[in-house]
């Protein structure tokens, strides 16, 4: 499943007609999980809105394997994409059980009435988030976080082909926060497509395959995570100085954006009026030379890492695996020479993988 915006503009009327979103374009491919960022007020929310229909786009349109979604009748639409809105300020007299179970309403239908299949589909959902001890609980008597894990459950039931969420990690906890990134990460590599309006660079850099970086001005930029997320693109689309980095840990390395402060009049000169200037595509075409040297603790996990670096094998020079039957896992050392962010979207990848210890070392030049 492919799905597209092709030049979707945006403003509300009662704004004057101001335009929030200008020439908006992405696509999001099987299995692939995207994260949409920027600042209080640039349209994170309203681009989802306008994706998936809710809103009508002034210009341009959204589309489902080349077939407009307008052209899609709700049952078909729903069946195959399913939303997750913002839980705050949100009031329901279901329980929490009941709510999972909407989910499942695009398969039974309107009249129709849920099945064994459809309450065991719901009962699973809730296990997969944690949250079975809510079933019976109202959901106008649990927290933001609470109900926002159980709105996630609730699209999790409708079993789609893609997942759209409005800032899912808001209200949550770290533990919560680490279960729903994990889950996006995992429905990827089901094969589902999965994308998340977030607050949290870090979270974009570390787990999403894409990003898409708006601005107040109505402008963005659409491509690779690492080529997007940049300090200078933070910069200008946020106002803040960042700088990136990775922490080294025993099992992996992971990215992380630290936000040092907000760039001030003198700053904003040094950094030639970086508020104001269009975000950029950083594209560094040299390529180097990386030993990625992996782990595997379960022998499931390795079809999945063969598949990977097929998709990646133009920059696979070399590599070999061999298993340690002593301690049952499995060793895998993969050279690879390729442009730096596409060995660190891929080192990204195979961490992303239960049960697996990734390291990458780089050549000196």
């Amino acid at each position: 499943m492919i799905f597209e915006v092709k030049d979707g503009s945006f403003g509300y009327e009662k704004q004057g007609g101001r335009t929030v979103l200008d020439g908006i374009g992405f696509s999001v491919e099987k299995g692939s999980l995207t994260a949409i960022l920027g600042p209080n007020g640039a349209g994170k929310t309203t681009l989802l809105r306008c994706m998936m229909g809710f809103l009508s786009w002034r210009s341009g349109g959204s589309y489902l394997d080349g077939k407009d979604i307008r052209e899609l009748n709700n049952r078909e639409l729903w069946q195959r994409i399913a939303y997750v809105p913002q839980a705050k300020g949100a009031v329901s007299i279901y329980s929490c059980e009941e709510m999972v179970l909407l989910g499942r309403s695009s398969h039974f239908g309107m009249f129709g009435h849920p099945g064994d299949l459809d309450r065991e589909i719901a009962r699973q959902s809730m296990e997969r988030l944690g949250i079975a001890n809510l079933a019976k609980r109202s959901c106008a008597a649990i927290s933001g976080g609470e109900l926002q894990m159980v709105l996630i459950a609730r699209a999790l039931a409708a079993q789609p082909q893609m997942l759209v969420l409005d800032e899912p990690e808001s209200n949550l906890d770290f533990k919560n926060q680490l279960i729903i990134l994990d889950t996006m990460s995992e429905l990827t590599q089901q094969g589902i497509s999965c994308i998340f309006n977030t607050h949290y660079p870090t979270h974009a850099l570390q787990r999403a395959d894409h990003a898409l970086l708006l601005d107040k001005q109505g402008r963005h930029i659409f491509g690779n995570s690492t080529q997007v997320i940049t300090e200078e693109n933070l910069a200008r689309a946020f106002g803040v100085e960042t700088v990136i980095g990775s922490i080294e840990t025993k099992h992996k390395i992971y990215h992380d954006v630290l936000p040092l402060q907000v760039i001030s009049m003198d700053l904003k000169e040094k950094h030639q009026a970086a508020a104001d200037k269009p975000i950029i595509m950083e594209v560094n075409m040299e390529t180097r030379l990386a030993i990625i040297a992996i782990i595997v603790e379960d022998a499931e996990y390795v079809e999945k890492i063969n598949n990977l670096l097929h998709d990646y094998r133009q920059y696979v020079i070399g590599r070999m695996g061999m298993p340690y039957e002593k301690k049952g896992l499995s060793i895998i050392s993969v050279v690879i020479d390729a442009p730096e962010d596409v060995i660190s979207t891929l080192s990204g990848k195979l961490g992303m993988l239960r049960g697996i210890s990734v390291k990458t070392t780089y050549s000196k030049v």
